[in-house]
């Protein structure tokens, strides 16, 4: 006789920037470059990890580009967790972007930039599309996530496009869209929480724990 299998509920997942950068200070392009972290980026992560790990995270999986990968281990430092990383959540590569300025990217890539900005698939630099960073990221969230228990958190340390798209893609937003859901900070996180009717939004750049939700439809 066969049965249904249960359905797993209340499951988070937490979705982590890096921290500081020198290339974040310059607003040059990273995209797949692997730059480090800067003294402050580390301090960030630090600070970050022990508000994260009071959600006593079941795992954690991260990119392993180095800014991402120095990020995660401090909270691998504080819970005594092991990281899993994947190449699969690295940062949108976008050639001839990476190392530019913003003002440089404007003012050689203008028309391409614009296009992206009014949600245009480009390919920016002659890099990936932000479909494409969907198609290779969520899968590598949603796997991690399938093996969490009723209730587990699981935190991904990552970037900001590859989150942002990534978030757009589970909740089922058109890509067009997707910018709409604006930028992380440095070290900031995101937080979908499992619904009824599948991933939520329920934290958006937050650099503070989650609080509860009252009374949200009412």
């Amino acid at each position: 006789m066969s049965t249904t299998p249960t359905r797993k509920t209340g499951r988070k997942i937490v979705l982590w920037r890096h921290g500081q950068t020198s290339w974040n200070l310059e607003r040059r392009f990273q995209g797949s470059t692997d730059i480090e972290l800067t003294e402050t980026g580390v301090a960030q992560a630090r600070r970050a990890a022990r508000l994260l790990a009071s959600l006593k995270p079941a795992a954690i999986v991260a990119s392993d580009l180095r800014r991402a990968s120095a990020t995660a281990a401090e909270l691998v430092a504080v819970t005594g967790l092991s990281v899993t990383h994947d190449a699969g959540l690295r940062e949108t590569y976008a050639g001839e972007w990476q190392g530019l300025t913003h003002e440089e990217i404007i003012e050689k890539y203008g028309e391409q930039y614009a296009a992206w900005k009014r949600g245009e698939p480009v390919r920016r630099g002659g890099g990936e599309l932000e479909t494409e960073v969907a198609d290779r990221a969520a899968p590598v969230v949603l796997d991690h996530a399938d093996r969490l228990p009723d209730g587990g958190t699981l935190v991904v340390v990552s970037h900001g496009g590859t989150i942002r798209t990534t978030i757009g893609r589970l909740l089922g937003l058109d890509a067009r869209d997707w910018e709409s859901l604006g930028g992380l900070s440095n070290c900031c996180w995101s937080v979908l929480g499992e619904g009824a009717r599948g991933w939520r939004l329920m934290e958006h750049n937050a650099g503070t724990l989650p609080e509860p939700v009252l009374g949200d439809d009412d």
